[in-house]
């Protein structure tokens, strides 16, 4: 796990951070491989959390199944994608990054 700066205190010490599977050499893309939970647990709406509030996070590239076998053949890849579908073309909430990218695998 990367520690990825969220929130800065005194003497610009990190007061709070959050972990990220990888993390571009500039700091400006973040990676979320999901293995199983990211439907489950919703953590793929955590994944968009805690990227949205990364320091100096641009990009997130988020990896989730396209099947996950043990929650009866749960489609996580369209669940994601019909939800940051539904998230961008709502126009509702603004994200303060530049883009995700969904891979399925």
């Amino acid at each position: 796990m990367i520690k990825v700066p969220v929130l800065f205190g005194k003497n610009n010490n990190i007061d709070k951070y959050f972990n990220a599977d990888a993390l571009s050499k500039d700091g400006k893309i973040v990676m979320e491989i999901e293995a199983g939970r990211a439907i489950a647990n919703n953590q793929f709406l955590k994944d968009i959390f805690e990227a949205s509030c990364m320091f100096n996070v641009e990009y997130l590239v988020l990896a989730v199944r396209n099947i996950y076998q043990p929650l009866h053949n749960s489609k996580d890849f369209e669940l994601v994608y019909t939800f940051l579908e539904t998230l961008y073309i709502s126009n509702r909430i603004k994200l303060p990054m530049k883009g995700i990218l969904l891979i399925g695998y």
